[in-house]
C-alpha cells in the first residue's frame, strides 16, 4: 500500500464541529496528526467518542489522546465546574461566558507543539473562531501570533512548527459551507456543553452551530432536544 508521503501537521481536535472542518482543511496538504484533550468536561466522553469517528473517517495513523486532570482541578468554569451553571445562549452579549476555560488553548497548543516536535510535523491547527466566539480571549488572532513566536524561542534550532487558525475569521454559516465543500463529516461530530444524548440546543455552542447551520439553508444532522430558530 503506498504511504502517505505528505509534511505532517496535528491537529487539535475537540469532535467540535469547528475542529472537524479544520482538519477537513489541513488534510488537503498535510497528513494528519490528531490530538485530543481530556480535561473534566461535562461531555468529555462524548466529545472523545466525536474525535475517534472523525480520526476514523480520515485514516488518521497518529492519535494522541491526553488527560489535562488540572483543568478541572483548577475549575472556573461551568465546562469542567458543577457547581457553575451552563448559561443559556444569548447571542448578543458581549461578556466573557461561563463556559470560558481559563487559558485552555494555551494549555491544548502546548501539548500540540511538544508532539509536533517529536515527531517532526511542520504544523499545528487549532479551529478557533474569533468572531463567533462568544469573546473568548484565548481565541484572538494576536494570541496564536504571539504563541507562534514563543514556540520558535522554546524549541529546538532545527525546529520550525507554525501555528495554523484556518477559519479563525470565519463565521459559523461559513465554516458549514466550508464543511460541506469539503466533504467533512459533520454529522459526526458533537459541539453541546451539558448533554452528551441530545443536544440540548440552549446553551451557547448550540446556539452559534444552530445559527450557522440555519443561515447555510442547511438542516443540521446531530440530534437535538430543543432546535430554537435563530436566524
Amino acid at each position: 500500500m503506498e504511504t502517505d508521503k505528505r509534511k505532517i501537521a496535528v491537529v487539535a481536535v475537540s469532535g467540535g464541529m469547528d475542529s472537524c472542518v479544520t482538519a477537513a482543511i489541513a488534510n488537503r496538504n498535510y497528513e494528519l496528526a490528531f490530538a485530543h484533550i481530556n480535561y473534566g468536561q461535562r461531555t468529555e466522553k462524548r466529545e472523545l467518542k466525536a474525535f475517534n469517528d472523525i480520526a476514523d473517517y480520515f485514516n488518521v495513523k497518529y492519535r494522541l489522546i491526553i488527560d489535562y486532570t488540572h483543568l478541572s482541578k483548577i475549575g472556573g468554569s461551568s465546562l469542567t465546574d458543577f457547581n457553575i451553571d451552563v448559561s443559556k445562549a444569548n447571542l448578543n452579549n458581549k461578556e466573557i461566558p461561563s463556559s470560558y476555560v481559563p487559558f485552555r488553548n494555551a494549555n491544548i497548543l502546548a501539548a500540540c507543539v511538544s508532539w509536533a516536535e517529536v515527531i517532526g510535523a511542520e504544523a499545528v491547527f487549532i479551529g478557533a473562531v474569533y468572531e463567533d466566539s462568544s469573546g473568548y480571549p484565548d481565541c484572538r488572532p494576536e494570541f496564536f501570533e504571539a504563541f507562534e513566536k514563543m514556540v520558535e524561542l522554546g524549541t529546538k534550532p532545527e525546529t520550525h512548527i507554525k501555528i495554523k487558525t484556518p477559519i479563525i475569521n470565519f463565521s459559523k454559516e461559513q465554516i458549514v459551507k466550508k464543511g460541506i465543500e469539503l466533504n467533512a463529516p459533520l454529522h459526526l461530530t458533537w459541539s453541546c456543553y451539558q448533554n452528551e444524548d441530545e443536544a440540548c440546543g440552549i446553551c451557547d455552542s448550540c446556539a452559534l452551530r444552530l445559527r450557522g447551520f440555519q443561515k447555510a439553508g442547511i438542516n443540521d444532522p446531530i440530534p437535538y432536544k430543543t432546535k430554537p430558530i435563530y436566524v
